[in-house]
């Protein structure tokens, strides 16, 4: 299994990067939103996790700017309906963490508003990704993506704060549900912690 790739990048091209690794330019599929984030990196090195999909036909190499972001493609193309192509356009609409979210709150129309994805498909997401969305990697410091996100957003901090407590990604959302919008991290624990121990 080819785990991830790191090379000079030669051409980002509607679904596709090419990355060149000891002479030979890999073909490299990926979403919208990570060949945005390395479309200004022309000509400089690049590392991508990736993912090796095969097929009768074809093999494809999938990239992905972190290890969350892989682990929920694999999951998608798990889900039966899903193909790659179809998790590639799931992943190009949201972040990796706003579809979490959407999965932990039930959110069928977030799946919805993704061209591609009827209301069927979108329902059967979400039921077959709710057990799974807690099981996360933890973002890490070294890869790209929305790597501070969960720092910068309170909302996300508090919601990280309650899962290391032992809540469950599902409690700690109910936990969290009417907290007042924009509250710091401190009002917001307080918020949900209250809420659980009535």
């Amino acid at each position: 299994m080819i785990a991830s790739i790191r090379g000079h990048l030669l051409l980002v091209d509607g679904e596709r990067a090419v990355i060149e690794v000891g002479g030979l330019g890999v073909e490299v599929l990926a979403s919208g939103r990570t060949l945005a984030a390395v479309s200004g990196r022309l000509g400089q090195e690049v590392s991508l996790q990736t993912h090796l999909h095969v097929r009768e036909d074809a093999l494809q190499l999938f990239g992905f700017r972190s290890v969350r972001e892989r682990t929920f493609f694999l999951w998608l193309v798990a889900v039966s309906g899903v193909g790659p192509k179809v998790a590639l356009a799931v992943l190009s609409g949201y972040p990796v963490e706003e579809l979490e979210l959407a999965v932990a709150r039930d959110d069928v129309k977030k799946f919805e508003s993704i061209p591609g994805i009827g209301k069927k498909l979108a329902q059967r997401l979400v039921v077959e990704l709710e057990d799974k969305v807690g099981e996360l990697p933890p973002v890490g410091a070294g890869e790209g993506g929305a790597g501070g996100a969960a720092a910068a957003d309170p909302f996300m901090a508090a919601r990280s704060a309650l899962q290391n407590l032992g809540l469950s990604l599902r409690e700690a959302e109910v936990a969290l549900r009417g907290a007042p919008e924009g509250a710091p991290l401190e009002d917001l624990l307080k918020f949900a912690l209250s809420r659980k121990e009535a």
